[in-house]
C-alpha cells in the first residue's frame, strides 16, 4: 500500500523559485524532497534546522551590493547638501555601541 501524501503550496518570487531550483536540480534533490527533508528537520531539531538572527552590526562596504552602497552614498550626499551633519563624536560613539552589542 502506498503512503498518503499531502500538498504543501507557497507563494514565492519567482527569482528565488528558480535560483535554489537550478541548486537542487545539480545536487540531484528534487523539490519534493527537499520540503520533506526540511520538514523532517524541523521535527528532528525541534525547531527552524538553522540559525536565525539579525544583527545590529553595521554594513561593510563588501557585504552590500553596488545598488544598496549607491542608496546610502545618496542618502549622505542629500543630508550634506541639506546640511544635516552630526558631530564626529557622537557618530563614532553611536558607531561603537552597535559594533559592541
Amino acid at each position: 500500500m502506498a503512503a498518503k501524501t499531502a500538498n504543501v503550496t507557497a507563494r514565492i518570487q519567482p527569482d528565488i523559485k528558480e535560483s535554489a531550483e537550478a541548486i537542487l536540480e545539480k545536487l540531484g534533490i528534487p523539490v519534493s524532497v527537499f520540503i520533506d527533508m526540511t520538514y523532517r528537520q524541523v521535527i528532528a531539531t525541534n525547531g527552524v534546522p538553522f540559525e536565525l538572527k539579525t544583527s545590529n552590526a553595521p554594513l561593510s562596504r563588501e557585504s552590500m551590493t553596488n545598488t544598496r552602497f549607491d542608496e546610502i552614498m545618496e542618502i549622505g550626499l542629500v543630508q550634506a547638501k541639506a546640511d544635516e551633519a552630526e558631530a564626529t563624536n557622537e557618530v563614532f560613539a553611536d558607531l561603537r555601541k552597535r559594533v559592541n552589542h
